[in-house]
């Protein structure tokens, strides 16, 4: 049994998994950071722990293997705080931390608390390592964890402040678990008796609707998705997860429902009489807070976690199992589809109505510029293989609504809630995929919270384009401080949601290494994009918008 340190072990470990990237704060395991040195692993020091884990985050959904983020013990709470992200998107991230040793415990030791607890709501499984001797079995199993059934994140807190116990040498072999290496870990197979009674429920049906979630993503399961989708000629709609799943001019393909939707989405949905959840919690966001699809419609459920089935919606026929072998079985059992003609040219009329009445917008020549016309000059320049991350709060619903992807290879992540994760994520991604286009949306609001990771995209290389939708302003929040001041803002009341337009972001983009471009007119937005890719550097587009433009709220029955 070969002898080494704990610090050689992981850096092979995380060789041997096939990481190109971790993600931290100093001052954390350095001595394995050296080791690194020539394993080919970038070793991504950033600004801020909850950049760390914003990064590490969108890593792992962009290459679907692990990310990997570290703080020492002062920043765990901070790093805790970037996990929350991750734990709602089941992003499969392992957080290290260092952590109260045990000789020190309860004596007050400098910038030491008890930080283990909080860790509990943010992660599928929260490890102690206390000995050098248990690490390699607990790093497996975190492996294990974050990897299998639904994918989300884990931590381990080592003892020691920056995890001196890692620093210690002993008999430690290397074994390495390639099923655990990216996501999905396991394929596993629904009964067949529930095969059967989900494909009955579904012929019977007049109007369903597919409504597919991220977990079809992390299974790869887009092509059998479509393929049933066709074979029983049923409207799809897809949470923000799941907006790539489909080309947005597919025929099926209804668009995003719930609160960040387009109302085409929601308007079929609320005309459905089944509703066929793959790979999606039916939570409040994509359900519209539960009113779209209405209460007590008749529903089917694919999960590869049995908790999910049937927690907000009643179930006619429940799927346990990985989504592209349980959508392989439903494909290989289902018959003759029934003749839904009526129905699918009902959907496609939403579909055709709502783009009638979006395309206005999305190609408006007003100035300040409108985002719908930022979102339109995204999609039409996006190439193949090009990847969309947005920020959350009008970022969402913007691109959610806005953004059409119809080329081959296109992907899109989504912000899980915390504003501020749209910069960060987008570094992530891109080192995830180099030699991809990688484009992120925010606002100005998000902008700011990560502003300094600017540096850390010039000094590693992180050739990312940023997008920001500049109206110097919170203005999502306009309404609620309408309502505050009972309808007519006064005094300082605007200073708590707009900000000053004095700030350049392409301007500190330039002072901080990047590539900085400005734009004022639409028709500008194009030939902005194109340079900042052939750039080949991070770049920031600042693209100064309409403050009062607001996205519509979602559609809901009367």
């Amino acid at each position: 049994m070969p002898r080494m340190t704990g610090n050689r072990y992981f850096a092979e470990a995380m060789h041997a998994y096939g990481l190109t990237h971790v993600f931290f704060v100093p001052t954390i395991m350095l001595p394995a950071m050296a080791e690194m040195e020539d394993m080919g692993i970038r070793r991504v020091v950033t600004h801020g722990e909850k950049a760390a884990a914003y990064m590490a985050d969108a890593y792992a959904r962009a290459s679907r293997r692990p990310g990997i983020c570290l703080s020492q013990t002062i920043g765990s709470a901070n790093l805790a705080a970037g996990l929350r992200d991750a734990y709602m998107a089941c992003s499969p991230v392992l957080a290290l931390t260092g952590g109260v040793d045990a000789a020190s415990r309860y004596k007050h030791v400098y910038q030491e608390i008890e930080d283990f607890p909080m860790w509990e709501q943010v992660t599928k499984a929260n490890f102690h390592v206390d000995t050098l001797e248990r690490f390699p079995d607990l790093l497996r199993q975190a492996f294990r964890a974050a990897t299998s059934g639904a994918p989300g994140p884990v931590h381990l807190e080592m003892s020691g402040t920056h995890a001196q116990v890692l620093e210690r040498e002993g008999e430690l072999t290397p074994l390495w678990e390639e099923r655990f290496m990216r996501v999905p870990a396991f394929r596993p197979e629904p009964e067949p008796d529930a095969v059967r009674a989900a494909l009955s429920v579904l012929e019977q049906a007049s109007r369903p609707v597919i409504l597919v979630g991220g977990g079809v993503v992390w299974s790869g399961a887009e092509a059998e998705l479509l393929k049933l989708a066709e074979l029983l000629q049923i409207p799809v709609v897809t949470s923000l997860n799941a907006k790539a799943v489909l080309p947005d001019d597919h025929p099926l393909n209804v668009g995003v429902p719930g609160t960040y939707s387009r109302w085409c989405a929601n308007r079929a949905l609320s005309e459905a009489d089944l509703v066929f959840f793959v790979g999606s919690h039916a939570g409040g966001q994509v359900t519209t807070n539960w009113q779209v699809p209405r209460p007590g419609v008749a529903a089917i459920q694919l999960d590869i976690d049995p908790e999910e089935l049937g927690r907000n919606y009643p179930l006619k026929a429940a799927l346990l199992g990985d989504a592209k072998v349980t959508l392989q079985k439903l494909i290989a059992a289902a018959g003759s589809p029934r003749s839904r003609g009526e129905w699918l040219g009902r959907a496609q009329s939403l579909v055709r109505e709502y783009r009638e009445e979006s395309d206005g917008a999305r190609g408006s020549d007003a100035v300040p510029i409108r985002p719908e016309r930022i979102c339109k000059e995204i999609s039409d320049w996006l190439p193949d293989g090009g990847v969309v991350l947005s920020d959350t709060g009008h970022s969402g619903m913007w691109t959610g609504q806005m953004i059409r992807l119809t080329k081959p290879g296109q992907r899109f992540l989504r912000c899980a809630g915390s504003l501020g994760w749209g910069f960060p994520a987008t570094l992530g991604a891109k080192c995830a995929l180099p030699d991809r286009p990688v484009i992120g949306f925010c606002g100005d609001g998000g902008f700011y919270y990560h502003l300094a990771e600017l540096e850390t995209a010039a000094r590693f290389d992180i050739n990312a384009i940023m997008l920001v939708n500049n109206n110097y302003a919170l203005n999502q929040e306009k309404h609620l401080f309408d309502e505050a001041y009972k309808g007519q803002q006064r005094g300082r009341a605007k200073e708590m949601w707009h900000f000053s337009p004095q700030v350049s972001f392409a301007k500190v983009a330039e002072a901080m290494g990047c590539v900085g471009i400005r734009v004022e007119r639409p028709e500008d937005i194009r030939p902005a994009l194109d340079k900042a890719l052939a750039s080949n550097s991070p770049a920031v587009v600042e693209v100064i918008s309409d403050v009062d433009a607001m996205s519509k709220r979602a559609w809901r029955p009367a």
